[in-house]
């Protein structure tokens, strides 16, 4: 059974470890001191949140999200970073991080949950577009630092 719950203190080496496989699939590099600045962030939980998922009592995926305004609707929650250990992938857990953003969204009357993965990524899309609507957007981004 997966069980979602806000990650504790004692999650913190798995969830780096979780972590640092989400940047390795992105093929890039994240500062050391950035993981504990983004612990720090989601123990506070006030600008950016993180759930976990435990499968048999171990963490096996993460979810990081945050909800910012709107100029067309009300607020809308982002799924910032959505990551399952490898040999949990196949289970459940993505979907089930994915249900557990969708009602923290919910709760806080959210117009919308949205994210964003690589064209690429067809294990996910796969999940994705069972669960939600691809409505074709392309992203531009300008890199500032």
């Amino acid at each position: 059974m997966i069980s979602v719950t806000a990650l504790r203190a004692d999650d913190r080496p798995a969830w780096e470890e979780l972590f640092r496989g989400y940047h390795a699939f992105y093929e890039r590099q994240w500062p050391a001191d950035r993981y504990h600045q983004a612990w720090q962030e989601f123990q506070h939980g006030s600008r950016i949140n993180a759930l976990g998922a435990k499968l048999d009592g171990r963490l096996v995926g993460i979810a990081h999200f945050l909800v910012h305004a709107s100029t067309t609707s009300p607020d809308v929650c982002y799924l910032q970073d959505l990551f399952t250990a490898p040999d949990a992938r196949g289970q459940g857990v993505g979907r089930t991080l994915i249900q557990a953003v969708e009602q923290y969204a919910r709760q806080r009357s959210c117009d919308r949950l949205y994210w964003h993965t690589r064209d690429d990524n067809h294990p996910a899309r796969r999940l994705y577009d069972q669960v939600a609507q691809n409505r074709g957007f392309i992203q531009y981004v300008i890199p500032l630092s």
